[in-house]
This record gives structure tokens, C-alpha cells and sequence, in this order.
């Protein structure tokens, strides 16, 4: 989809514009990425990989009870999300998977460590564990995408470029709220989550990257990596929504099929666990992983 901006995308981001703003970037072979690296240096590593629309401080209370359990934390906001660059190539599954596995390697994060990811992210998560098998302690998958079939009005949708960007840029904006709303079953932090994306999408390019990943990343019908990832015999822990409308709830008996997870877990939210329920969800994590094994300082 060629790159497009809109009205309400009344910032930039460049040097000027990230030095003022928090958390560290660094220049990856796609482009700049916004990241945090936090927690007890000597704490095992847990790497954060957030969903279609979120950026990296979506994980910011996981991070806080990771860090007070012992662990090291990286959160990163992928290509077009967050602080990270609104870049011109297509946003696929390579792009994000290349994005993950050049950061961790550019960082220096070598030996095991441990992967969670939820919906989107559970797929670029998934792939990245499939190439780095060796070096993914444990895998731990929060409303994962992937399993139901691709509707057939987005099939529609995104068939010509021209009518996406069309409809993204003048449609574009109603949707992401839409889609806001459907994540949270309990809203207590509706209003935190909404002043969050309501900054990220106001740099340029960035509902651009949104719909060329719709368009671009193999959202759905992913059967066959999921029982790829199964077949690796990794340390897998499950967690779901209840109430969750956006990865049903219904396909959690295929995923775990699939998986073979050592754990699983469905706690009483919607679609976005580790944001509405990132204690218990840290909790679950902690007590699977086991207790905290001191690596090597960086």
C-alpha cells in the first residue's frame, strides 16, 4: 500500500522529535525502534512483544511486577507503533520478526530468554521462536491471533490498495476506536489506554501502518504455525480472556491442541490481559518460569 498520512497526524518523528521524548531508540536495519531495557541487571530476561495496535508502554505495569519479581524486562514498540519509525516498506510478518531478532542481537541480549506476547504479537513471537528455538527459555502467549478465519469483508477490503486507503484514510480513525473498544472488558483503564494511543497516532504514517499490516501480515489461518511452534517442545503458558472479543475465547481449545502448553490459564477480562490484569498475568509467569536464575551481566 503506498504510504499515505492523515489529518490529526500532526507530528513527525525524527531526531529532533525523539530527543525529548522517553525511553531509548536505536537505528535497525528497517529503520529506528523505540525500546526499554529495565529491571535487575542481572535478572533474567523477558522479552515483550505487543499486538497490532499498541506501543511499548502497553506493558508498562507487566514490566513493574516482572521487575519486582527479579527479572530483566525489553519492551519495544514494533515498526509504525509507539515512537518507532513510520517506515516505507510493507508491514509483514518478516518485517516484525526481523525487528525483534535485530534487536535483541544489536543489544547484545545473548543466552536463553524468556518471550511473552499477546494477540498480533503472539504470531510475530511465535515465528521468532521457530528461528531462535535455541535461545527461548520459555514462551508465553496472551490472546493470540491466528486461529479464526480471514472475514470475508476484510478479504474485501483488502484486496486493492486503492479502496483500503481509501477507507483507512477517511474510515480509518472510527475503526481504531472501535477497535479500542472492543479490547477492554473491564474498563477501568479505558481512559489511560485511550490518551495512550491517542498520542502514537499522531505521528505520521501511523494508521498507514496499521492498515498495510491488515493487509500485509498473515492475521489469520495460521493453523500450521501454531502447531510448528508445538512441535518444539518449548515451555508454553496460555493465557486468555474470558470475555475476550477480538481472539474469541472459542478457540482456545484448538490453540491448546495445537500448543500443548505446560499451562493455561482464562481469567475473567477481555481481550487485553497483561493491560487489564497484568499482576495475575506476571503471576502466572513467575510461578511457570520458576524461581529467578542470575545471567551473566551485559
Amino acid at each position: 500500500m503506498k504510504y499515505f498520512t492523515v489529518r490529526g497526524e500532526d507530528r513527525c518523528l525524527n531526531a529532533a522529535t525523539r530527543s525529548v521524548l522517553c525511553g531509548s531508540f536505536i537505528t535497525l536495519s528497517d529503520g529506528v525502534t523505540h525500546y526499554r531495557l529495565s529491571g535487575p541487571q542481572c535478572g533474567e530476561l523477558v522479552v515483550l512483544v505487543g499486538g497490532l495496535t499498541v506501543p511499548l508502554f502497553y506493558w508498562d505495569q507487566v514490566t513493574q511486577y516482572l521487575h519486582r519479581a527479579g527479572r530483566r524486562t525489553l519492551a519495544y514498540s514494533s515498526y509504525g507503533r509507539g515512537y518507532s519509525e513510520r517506515v516505507k516498506h510493507t508491514y509483514n510478518e518478516h518485517l516484525f520478526v526481523r525487528q525483534l531478532t535485530e534487536l535483541v542481537q544489536t543489544l547484545g541480549l545473548n543466552g536463553q530468554h524468556h518471550v511473552v506476547a499477546a494477540s498480533m504479537g503472539a504470531l510475530t513471537a511465535m515465528q521468532y521462536v521457530s528461528e531462535n528455538a535455541a535461545c527461548v527459555a520459555s514462551l508465553t502467549l496472551a490472546g493470540p491471533a491466528g486461529l479464526a478465519p480471514r472475514p470475508q469483508a476484510l478479504r474485501w477490503l483488502m484486496s486493492s490498495d486503492y479502496l483500503a486507503r481509501f477507507v483507512a484514510r477517511h474510515l480509518g480513525r472510527g475503526w481504531l476506536k472501535r477497535h479500542e473498544t472492543n479490547d477492554l472488558g473491564d474498563r477501568t483503564r479505558a481512559p489511560e489506554l485511550a490518551a495512550m494511543l491517542r498520542d502514537a497516532y499522531r505521528y505520521e504514517g501511523s494508521l498507514h501502518a496499521i492498515f498495510d499490516t491488515l493487509q500485509n501480515f498473515r492475521l489469520f489461518d495460521r493453523a500450521p504455525l501454531y502447531r510448528a511452534v508445538g512441535e518444539l517442545h518449548l515451555p508454553i503458558l496460555l493465557v486468555w480472556g474470558q470475555h475476550d472479543r477480538v481472539t474469541s475465547i472459542d478457540k482456545l481449545g484448538v490453540a491448546q491442541t495445537l500448543l500443548k502448553p505446560q499451562q493455561c490459564h482464562v481469567k475473567g477480562c477481555g481481550h487485553m490481559v497483561p493491560f487489564e490484569r497484568p499482576q495475575a498475568l506476571v503471576e502466572h509467569i513467575t510461578s511457570f518460569i520458576g524461581r529467578p536464575r542470575k545471567r551473566n551481566a551485559l
